[in-house]
């Protein structure tokens, strides 16, 4: 929570040129997002919660923020918590490379990133990740990161997110 928390006023470009919102708010959105459409799989829901940590423990890391936040948050939340969050990265590129209304719809900071994390998937890539367990959650967490980008967007405190964190962490 208090990693969380450090999340306010913080952003994912150190110059404020990516996401109009603020990494907790747009965590939050996410997670609300997820919330609404998976209400069973609270994993996910804490995934996109803590999807975009990464920015804030290693700063400028574009390419490595999913992995930077898997490994911070995989002890505590389990192993498919962690997967989904390194995954959110691996899901844009393979949305990229597969679907190209998903492609022109990508904000501008997304595109500029998109080059430092491998840009579009390659066709075996592509093969490989459709085969991969956490397919389907993976794509949910990343529709949802390029949908909670709404500035002014009413969501639910920081607060009201620790019983589902505490119920996924006892459960790992």
């Amino acid at each position: 929570m208090s990693l969380l928390g450090d999340c306010e006023d913080a952003w994912d470009m150190p110059d404020r040129s990516g996401d109009p919102v603020d990494i907790l708010d747009h965590d939050r959105q996410c997670a609300e997002i997820l919330r609404r459409d998976f209400p069973a799989d609270e994993e996910l829901q804490v995934a996109g919660l803590v999807h975009d940590i990464g920015h804030v423990l290693v700063p400028g890391d574009d390419a490595g923020h999913g992995v930077h936040g898997g490994d911070a948050v995989r002890a505590l939340l389990g192993d498919r918590v962690a997967r989904l969050v390194e995954l959110h990265v691996v899901a844009k590129r393979y949305l990229v490379a597969a679907d190209s209304a998903h492609a022109a719809a990508l904000s501008p900071s997304s595109q500029r990133t998109l080059v430092a994390q491998g840009g579009p998937m390659t066709p075996a890539e592509v093969a490989a990740f459709e085969a991969d367990p956490d397919f389907s959650a993976a794509i949910a967490l990343r529709r949802a990161d390029d949908a909670g980008k709404i500035v002014g967007l009413t969501v639910g405190p920081l607060d009201t997110w620790r019983p589902i964190i505490e119920r996924v962490a006892a459960a790992r």
